[in-house]
């Protein structure tokens, strides 16, 4: 095929598994990530080194910036010329947005500005980037819906991620260019986000060590494989946004539009119980946890459950891989990679 992607975030957990699919496909992949240290760095560069380590290596070229660098990003599209463009590159996490507001906003809204930019600038075919299950927000009506109103935020990480489908579809309006935004469902699996509740839960029950279990551990969350999410990502990647035809303005689709813009949830769809979760990862590393129970964390939400039937319909996929079977695979990597 050798089409010419470009993934921002190359170095992340869905981002790495991304590119290793588009190599493995065919394509010819430009990484970029500016390798920063909110969690291990090395786990970063291990992904890297897993990439450097594909069959088709020779097509992939990587470059350490950061997207908030308005001139280094621009010499990357100059050079490179993507046809297509996957923004993966945030900074992640609700908890931290708390802590380090700034790091959102220079990441989240001025980084992916600095994408838009480059995108018209350089005649990108179609950007396809990450969106979140955090912009429901408030909302408590499950399971979430794309054509849900999403004007509640509990998290400036969320706002930012609401900014981003908004900035997006001004975009596709002003200019025309095909833009697709991701709602990702809770991600797990192997080479994971130290940051995320796997990971941290396995580090302690390994080691011991109490884990918190927040609302009292009276929680969903629609936890979506890697793998489906890649291949969710990747489908949309060979399926531009387009108008909808029969958009009505006097009734408008949040999904859709008048113009090259569309949103997706992409979610496992079966919402799991936070103790069910624990239960599985504790039979899945052969040792009980020990339970810190503490009350709902600012910026958190209660359940999450997503909607996937507009999915289905665009792209002919679901994520539906078994809890069970993705926690065993998560925690056999963990064992294999940390002990």
């Amino acid at each position: 095929m050798r089409g010419s992607f470009l993934v921002t975030g190359a170095a992340g957990f869905i981002g790495a598994a991304l590119v290793r699919r588009l190599l493995a496909n065919g394509e010819r992949v430009i990484g970029i990530d500016n390798l920063n240290d909110y969690y291990d760095q090395s786990l970063k560069a291990a992904r890297i080194k897993k990439i450097e380590n594909c069959p088709q290596s020779a097509y992939w070229s990587f470059h350490q910036i950061d997207i908030e660098n308005k001139g280094s990003l621009e010499h990357i599209f100059e050079k490179e010329k993507p046809q297509v463009v996957i923004n993966l590159a945030a900074q992640a996490g609700v908890r931290y947005s708390l802590k380090n507001p700034s790091a959102y906003i220079q990441a989240n809204i001025v980084g992916f500005g600095y994408i838009l930019e480059a995108c018209r600038a350089y005649g990108v075919e179609h950007l396809i980037y990450a969106s979140s299950s955090s912009v429901y927000g408030g909302n408590t009506r499950l399971p979430f819906n794309e054509r849900h109103p999403v004007n509640h935020p509990v998290s400036l990480y969320a706002a930012s991620k609401k900014a981003n489908e908004l900035m997006a579809h001004t975009y596709s309006h002003l200019y025309k260019i095909p833009t697709t935004g991701l709602r990702f469902f809770t991600v797990y699996g192997p080479w994971g986000r130290p940051d995320m509740a796997p990971m941290l839960f396995a580090e302690s029950i390994l080691a011991g060590k109490p884990i918190k279990v927040f609302n009292h551990g009276k929680m969903k969350r629609d936890f979506t494989y890697i793998d489906d999410i890649v291949e969710g990502v990747l489908r949309c990647c060979y399926k531009p946004a387009t108008p909808n035809l029969e958009f009505d303005p006097l009734n408008p689709d949040p999904a859709t539009a008048a113009v090259p813009h569309r949103l997706f949830n992409i979610g496992n769809s079966q919402p799991i119980d936070l103790m069910h979760f624990i239960d599985l990862l504790e039979q899945a590393l052969d040792k009980r946890a020990i339970k810190d129970f503490q009350p709902m964390q600012p910026g958190d939400v209660q359940a999450t459950a997503a909607d996937t039937f507009a999915l289905q319909d665009w792209i002919g996929f679901r994520p539906s891989t078994p809890i069970e079977e993705g926690v065993r695979n998560f925690a056999n990597w963990y064992q294999d990679y940390y002990l």
